[in-house]
């Protein structure tokens, strides 16, 4: 039996660079499928739970998600960028991508500026 399989982590995704998907935080939920989240390049976004994974999957505040920034809209300094929240990780997880250092130290729960 592989060390993986006692874990329960099998494949963990990693975001996909090429297409412009990087690792978030979410830091509050408006409702109706809309949240901040705090992106790893330093931006607070307004994050919107992509179809394929709404009713599936239940993110709460904190979690740790993989998100797809919208290059058509237009950022202005009084309105946040948005985004698609296209996936969100489990405990076991973070833990695993934790141990290798894929997650960015910008992305602790303490680092986050509001």
């Amino acid at each position: 039996m592989s060390r993986d399989s006692e874990e329960g982590v099998g494949r963990v995704k990693a975001p996909n660079r090429r297409a412009g998907e990087m690792f978030a935080r979410v830091i509050d939920i408006y409702g109706n499928d809309r949240m901040r989240v705090f992106c790893e390049d330093g931006k607070h976004r307004i994050g919107r739970i992509r179809g394929k994974i709404k009713k599936r999957v239940w993110i709460r505040k904190g979690d740790l998600i993989v998100v797809n920034p919208w290059d058509w809209e237009t950022e202005t300094k009084d309105k946040l960028g948005k985004c698609e929240i296209t996936w969100r990780y489990k405990k076991n997880e973070i833990s695993w991508l934790q141990r290798r250092g894929k997650i960015p130290e910008l992305l602790d729960l303490n680092n986050i500026p509001v």
